[in-house]
């Protein structure tokens, strides 16, 4: 490290900004806007629940998950990604760890403005945000874990939370819970794609991701039928409701979701982030899809 790095007393402002990590902030958002949409609710007059759901999900409990995992991770990254904002020293000393506590705090004292079940559901995400990194629990540790409560925590928990919210507390429709549980385990296939740029390092510190377990190819090949099953299921469930055009709809892009993964197969390693990019948006495309096919069809 040069001299600047290891004397720096304060944190960057520019490497706080990269640890909270604002692009990964959006899966929960359009989670939390697919309930808001399912829940058959007039928008307008609750866009002050909205906007603050959305200042939730997004920039501070995503952001306070982003914080706390880099911070348990910052030996891993160390090997993996050393010029992330911890282990460059852009952020010095403990304050990876002060960000993660103040960011939480902040989040539960925002989630009073959304209501007893927004407060509480806010709790869980935290909850499994911390259980996610920290030892002793680190459900990272192992891929099957890590990634089921990375993706029913992101899609499902954020989605029933948007629903509930907009319904004075109320819970979502058995149709708008199925829908968000679908998704929800949809995305440990997602979280899965994350992992493969980080094999060496997981492998060095003994972090059993999917890739590490399973190796490339037959992890690559699980993330992908992950994906798709729970598409299908919400194909089959939506002409089952009677809305054949939002079934059509999901299952055109499960489609093109398919010839990505074909794709992605071929090379799993060097295409996973390429995969992510592109597939991943077809994915949640399909879940705004189902969101509106709730709404004023049941």
């Amino acid at each position: 490290m040069n001299q600047s790095v290891t004397t720096r007393a304060t944190p960057d402002l520019m490497a706080v900004a990269e640890l909270l990590k604002p692009i990964t902030w959006f899966p929960p958002m359009w989670a939390f806007t697919c309930g808001v949409i399912a829940s058959d609710v007039e928008l307008l007059p609750n866009i002050g629940l909205i906007l603050i759901g959305l200042l939730l999900t997004g920039p501070l409990v995503c952001a306070s998950s982003q914080a706390v995992n880099d911070w348990y991770d910052r030996h891993v990254d160390a090997i993996n990604e050393p010029e992330r904002p911890i282990p460059s020293g852009r952020i010095p000393a403990q304050w990876g760890l002060v960000i993660a506590v103040l960011w939480t705090v902040l989040s539960l004292f925002v989630a009073t403005g959304l209501g007893r079940w927004g407060f509480a559901a806010t709790v869980l995400a935290l909850i499994l945000a911390w259980a996610y990194s920290m030892p002793p629990l680190r459900l990272k540790q192992n891929g099957w874990w890590g990634n089921a409560a990375c993706g029913l925590s992101y899609e499902s928990l954020a989605w029933i939370t948007g629903s509930a919210v907009m319904m004075g507390g109320v819970m979502p429709s058995p149709e708008s819970m199925l829908l968000a549980l679908m998704y929800g385990v949809g995305a440990h296939g997602i979280m899965t794609l994350n992992d493969f740029k980080s094999i060496s390092g997981d492998q060095q510190m003994g972090v059993r991701s999917l890739p590490v377990q399973l190796g490339p190819g037959r992890a690559a090949a699980v993330a992908s039928w992950t994906m798709a099953l729970p598409q299908v299921v919400v194909i089959g469930l939506l002409f089952f409701w009677n809305t054949p055009f939002h079934a059509l709809s999901v299952a055109i892009l499960l489609i093109a979701q398919a010839i990505l993964m074909r794709w992605f197969l071929q090379r799993p390693i060097e295409r996973a982030l390429y995969y992510s990019g592109f597939g991943v948006p077809i994915y949640v495309s399909g879940m705004m899809v189902s969101a509106f096919a709730l709404r004023g069809a049941l």
